[in-house]
């Protein structure tokens, strides 16, 4: 089924103008009379006719409106920038697998560097590649991106409980740990530098198996363990 994000959702006659509009006119090629899925981005979802397609807006029809949780735990992903369309492509698919807040934090030894109005950009781009990814992927919630000053800004931040594990090659493979929230770090192509693995001192080293994995892959191979270790 299509799905469709839109904000705020309420049932009734729903206009939907601008990227949901091009998506589901000129994208998908949707018709008067087709049956969609809306969600709101927080976690709520209806189900929807399309009444008629305009030049610049869809205009819906749209029912009751039900609350849908994520599963537990919650997870978060510090991750650092990747250079080019690498990063993207980890975004999206970290959405895809279960993660539900996106953190990137300035690594040491990371190749991109973002700073002032390039990391607001980066910040909107980002967003709209999670929101894209939760649609395709059916979420209902679509999940926070943003970016840390440094990696000790992005541990204050942390729950106060909750499994902390730190992303090692050199570690043993072993099960993630658990509790109602996750959080999951891993680091650029060139490793974590030293006063960095001192600030993940108290954190879980987590190996992923006997292959070194790119950046981009290793959070998501990560994020999918944790939710198939914690499947019901």
């Amino acid at each position: 089924m299509i799905r469709l994000v839109v904000a705020p959702l309420a049932a009734g006659e729903l206009i939907v103008r601008g990227d949901e509009h091009h998506y589901l006119s000129r994208v998908r090629r949707a018709r008067a009379g087709d049956a969609i899925e809306l969600v709101d981005g927080a976690g709520r979802r209806a189900r929807a006719v399309i009444e008629k397609i305009e030049a610049d807006a869809t205009v819906l029809r749209a029912e009751a409106v039900s609350a849908i949780a994520d599963a537990p735990p919650r997870v978060r992903v510090l991750v650092p920038p990747i250079k080019g369309d690498r990063m993207d492509a980890c975004i999206e698919k970290l959405v895809e697998v279960g993660a539900d807040e996106l953190v990137v934090w300035p690594a040491a030894r990371a190749v991109v560097r973002l700073d002032g109005d390039r990391r607001a950009a980066r910040v909107a781009h980002y967003q709209a590649i999670a929101q894209a990814a939760a649609r395709q992927s059916g979420r209902a919630t679509i999940p926070s991106v943003a970016f840390a000053d440094s990696l000790a800004a992005a541990i204050a931040a942390l729950p106060a409980n909750g499994a902390r594990v730190v992303l090692d090659p050199a570690a043993e493979r072993s099960p993630f740990p658990a509790g109602d929230h996750v959080t999951v770090v891993s680091g650029p192509e060139g490793g974590f530098a030293r006063e960095e693995l001192d600030a993940l001192a108290g954190f879980a080293a987590v190996g992923l198996g006997p292959r070194v994995l790119r950046a981009e892959t290793a959070p998501i191979v990560a994020v999918a363990l944790v939710r198939a270790q914690t499947a019901s």
